[in-house]
């Protein structure tokens, strides 16, 4: 296990923390749950619980579905956050002893049942936690009454490495075990969130970008029904997930970085883990950039359909939804590069090749967006095209397929821009801190002023409601629609907010040309 200075302080800011809320009168808050008690913080009125234990130690396991948390005697401190899944751009400490959760509530065992919102982070499968302060559960249980939880899985290669097709039986389900493991912390959720003054019966998963995805995979995935009552996706445009025979491809890839042969899987399961994280790095086989992707396998066991292909899962027809995309989606990706936005005609299509997914002619996208927006500028089609060709189509076709067979989804598109760097508009991850309340925190842009405050309480307010009743009507917002076609009505969420039928339709139509799968699958 490794940890670095930021989490050693943490975990001492929160001892410290514990300490004075003890001195000042107030006992720290304890939970009992199935495995053991655990003691958090009281923190502005709420009740903090960091890195709770749901899944024992996976290094043992590598590749192969966790197990529940051990028993443990006494209390155990729910103070610190626990270890993220091993990975390349960590900023925190990490450890295949992975599957921990954080709990933020008003009350504990005070007998009332409050919606559950369990959060799943983003970082593409490869990266991330439940540990960002943009995803801070404070304001929105003390705001809202409701019970927020995050929560670490394995991620990259340690969750979704399909070696079913290279090594022995216990490895069939290797490709979907981070999916697995977020299956676990829905039944911890299930068997102890009543101690936490929670409604196991009314669980809402929600996530962002792969956050996103997961919670969509989970949707066709049956050993997670029952598990979990709403669902909300932003940004998470997963439709397919990946194939077999191009996951085994990365798997023979992976393993001839480190060193091994396709048929060397018992040698995998007890490399460093540092080297398996070395050779993330690597080109990926099959794409024409970046390093080699891990996600979701279409393995015909725990996964045995792709989440919207080719239709909406009806055994999760019935669940509510809520499908969520920025409008300038790919400034999250490409705004970083300040050549981006001083961009020439003449350049353009060159820098359109290889940042779309859908194939189409640069040259000719160019054309028609010069006619759609003939106030456009050079960078301003760039950052459109990008984001139509690229990061919307997936999103489309979620709530196209729910539509077509009756099932229940409410569509948004997040139009309020940046409020501390204008330029970067509305982009992928923008509208996390507008949910959770968490403006101030150091990765948001939103500022804190009056603007963000109601947009925020729009959006909050939205999800709390569903959350609670699954329909997100009710808080400030105009009647907010259900997706139906042939209108698409999809709520615009701004300072003021509106509702408007299919919004940029003619975009729409446009790449409606090119057939559509997540990149990477």
């Amino acid at each position: 296990m490794t940890l670095d200075r930021r989490a050693v302080l943490a975990g001492a800011a929160a001892l410290s923390l514990a300490t004075r809320v003890n001195a000042a009168g107030r006992a720290a808050p304890v939970a009992t749950t199935v495995a053991g008690r655990v003691r958090g913080a009281q923190v502005d009125g709420i009740n903090i619980f960091k890195g709770v234990r749901y899944g024992a130690d996976t290094s043992a396991r590598r590749f192969q579905p966790a197990q529940a948390a051990q028993p443990w005697k006494g209390i155990a401190d729910a103070l610190a956050y626990g270890a993220a899944s091993p990975q390349s751009k960590a900023d925190e400490g990490t450890s295949e002893d992975c599957l921990f959760l954080n709990v933020w509530t008003p009350g504990v065992a005070d007998g009332k049942k409050r919606p559950v919102m369990f959060y799943v982070h983003g970082g593409a499968h490869a990266n991330g936690s439940g540990s960002s302060p943009l995803y801070d559960g404070t304001w929105l249980a003390k705001t809202y009454d409701v019970v927020v939880v995050t929560v670490n899985h394995r991620l990259n290669c340690f969750g979704y490495s399909y070696l079913a097709r290279l090594g022995g039986p216990e490895l069939a389900d290797s490709g979907n075990v981070g999916n697995l493991d977020l299956i676990l912390a829905l039944q911890w959720v299930r068997d102890n969130i009543a101690a936490f003054g929670g409604d196991p019966g009314n669980v809402m998963t929600f996530g962002q970008s792969g956050g996103g995805g997961k919670v969509v995979t989970l949707m066709a995935m049956p050993r997670a029904a029952g598990l979990y009552h709403k669902v909300a996706t932003m940004s998470g445009q997963h439709v397919t997930a990946m194939g077999p025979i191009h996951a085994t491809i990365r798997a023979k890839a992976f393993m001839e970085k480190l060193g091994l042969k396709p048929d060397q899987t018992e040698a995998l399961k007890t490399l460093p883990a540092a080297q398996l994280v070395a050779a993330l790095k690597m080109r990926d086989p099959l794409e024409r950039k970046g390093n080699i992707v891990f996600w979701s396998v279409l393995d015909h066991g725990v996964l045995a359909r792709h989440p919207f292909y080719p239709d909406a899962p009806r055994e999760s027809g019935h669940i509510p939804m809520i499908i969520g995309n920025t409008h300038d989606e790919t400034k999250a990706f490409l705004g970083g590069d300040p050549k981006n936005f001083e961009l020439t005609w003449e350049e353009l299509p060159g820098k359109l090749d290889n940042e779309l997914v859908l194939d189409m002619s640069p040259e000719y996208l160019v054309a028609k967006y010069r006619a759609l927006y003939p106030n456009y500028s050079p960078s301003d089609c760039f950052f459109a095209i990008t984001t139509a060709g690229r990061s919307w189509p997936g999103h489309l076709i979620q709530a196209e397929q729910r539509a077509k067979i009756g099932a229940p989804a409410w569509m948004y598109q997040l139009d309020f821009g940046a409020q501390t760097d204008p330029k970067m508009g509305a982009y992928h991850t923008y509208d996390i801190p507008l949910v959770f309340g968490t403006l101030d925190a150091k990765e948001s842009k939103t500022g804190t002023g009056p603007a963000a405050q109601k947009v925020r309480d729009q959006i909050s307010g939205a999800f709390v409601n569903f959350a609670r009743t699954g329909n997100p009507n009710g808080a400030a917002i105009p009647a907010w629609e259900q997706y139906t076609l042939p209108g698409r009505p999809t709520l615009l969420f701004n300072e003021t907010s509106k509702m408007v039928d299919d919004p940029r339709k003619e975009e729409r139509e446009l790449f409606s040309a090119a057939p559509f799968l997540k990149e990477g699958t």
